[in-house]
């Protein structure tokens, strides 16, 4: 239903679209997981010269369990992937001076409460347990950075012809980071027989990775090294220390019931990416490696996603759903960096719920997702030179995403 839930009563379900939700749980237990397929592809034009991704699929999973506890008192406990990032442009392409490979991953608990104030009102609120890694890879020196060394040292000339479309040195950074809090807040409100209203809000979570591992790796270090070494630091034997925001979302919505078969929805999600300015990586120990500290601007802006549903329930046993979105981007043009090619997407959902007993449910829903094309660019600081040097080019991206869900309750 274009992931729409602000103002429906999904149950369990409700903790992650809106808590106050639960609080309407008619059943003494409601209990649901699942779990998502994402196969997604980005390609880069610039010019003649055209390079494509190849990301693995990845997998983000849900559970959810609620309980009544009185009539107007409500709880349950969820786990679930809200936010992540996975993206593979390969070791040997343009673009390997801004990323290689990156995999962002956040977890989120949620232990949550929701008291059912009147038999239209309901107000519920979450704690927010938070946890992930980071996986990050580019080059360390370039192939454009070698025949800049080339330049100043003829003896690194073979090499730089050699090494002109392979990456001589990539440095990688992954490391876990520390459990951080934030809260989730709601309210439901029944207009009328046919009409709910409601509104949510989730928090910014800084999630701060404290100590992570650092590697370098050669394409040949028996041959590159003795050529660099001096201009390579030691960053293999040191840590990294990061931190990046996770942003807050304010969503608003109303469904309507037309009849007992059809439901519709539609929300606006407020989404405050202008928390995310910037993405600093310092190496520890600083004393020593504090100089080669790199700082990517991001200047992110705050977006919105527009969202509908409709379902239509075509049997006593089955439920059919259609849905869509728009998701504004929060890159500017001369931000657009690979390691996240945003742009304007369109989602289009479809998907059914069968029920083949008395409260168990299988679900299966699908989404493709497409990027509106578009051209952008990102500067950057070459380590090796001091110069800035541009990257840009034409981005698109797209996505399948089939998934299943199980749900029971009694």
């Amino acid at each position: 239903m274009g992931h729409v839930g602000t103002a429906m009563k999904l149950g369990a379900e409700s903790m992650h679209f809106n808590p106050a939700g639960l609080g309407f749980l008619d059943k003494q237990v409601d209990i649901s997981a699942g779990i998502t397929g994402v196969f997604a592809k980005a390609t880069f034009k610039d010019g003649d010269y055209k390079h494509q991704s190849d990301n693995d699929p990845s997998t983000p999973l849900y559970a959810y369990a609620g309980f009544k506890i009185y009539d107007f008192l409500s709880a349950g406990i969820s786990i679930n992937n809200p936010y992540g990032s996975a993206i593979d442009w390969g070791k040997n392409w343009e673009g390997t001076h801004l990323i290689q490979d990156i995999s962002l991953k956040a977890f989120s608990v949620q232990p949550t409460v929701a008291w059912k104030i009147t038999d239209r009102l309901s107000v519920g609120a979450g704690l927010m347990i938070m946890f992930g890694d980071i996986t990050l890879n580019r080059s360390f020196i370039s192939s454009a950075d070698l025949a800049a060394v080339a330049m100043a040292n003829p003896d690194a000339a073979p090499l730089a012809e050699k090494y002109k479309n392979i990456t001589p040195l990539s440095v990688g950074i992954s490391g876990s980071s520390d459990i951080r809090l934030g809260y989730n807040v709601g309210a439901m409100f029944d207009i009328s027989d046919k009409v709910t209203i409601g509104a949510s809000f989730r928090s910014k979570v800084n999630m701060k990775v404290a100590e992570g591992d650092v590697a370098l790796t050669y394409a040949n270090e028996a041959e590159l090294k003795p050529v660099l070494g001096d201009g390579v630091p030691p960053l293999d034997r040191a840590y990294f220390y990061a931190q990046l925001p996770l942003p807050s979302n304010f969503s608003v919505g109303v469904s309507y019931q037309p009849t007992n078969q059809w439901l519709l929805s539609g929300e606006v999600q407020f989404v405050g990416w202008g928390a995310y300015d910037k993405l600093d990586i310092h190496f520890i120990p600083q004393e020593t490696l504090g100089e080669y500290d790199q700082s990517a601007r991001k200047e992110y802006k705050n977006t919105r996603i527009y969202r509908v549903g409709a379902q239509y329930g075509l049997t006593n046993r089955m439920d059919v759903r259609l849905g869509a979105y728009l998701d504004e981007t929060p890159v500017k043009d001369d931000f657009l960096n690979p390691e996240t090619p945003s742009m304007n997407k369109l989602g289009l959902t479809a998907g059914f719920s069968f029920r083949p007993v008395t409260n168990f449910s299988i679900d299966l829903p699908f989404a493709y997702v497409t990027g509106f094309g578009r051209d952008g660019s990102y500067t950057d600081k070459s380590l090796v030179t001091g110069l800035d040097r541009e990257f840009g080019g034409h981005y698109t991206v797209r996505a399948f995403m089939p998934a299943i869900g199980l749900s029971y309750s009694f």
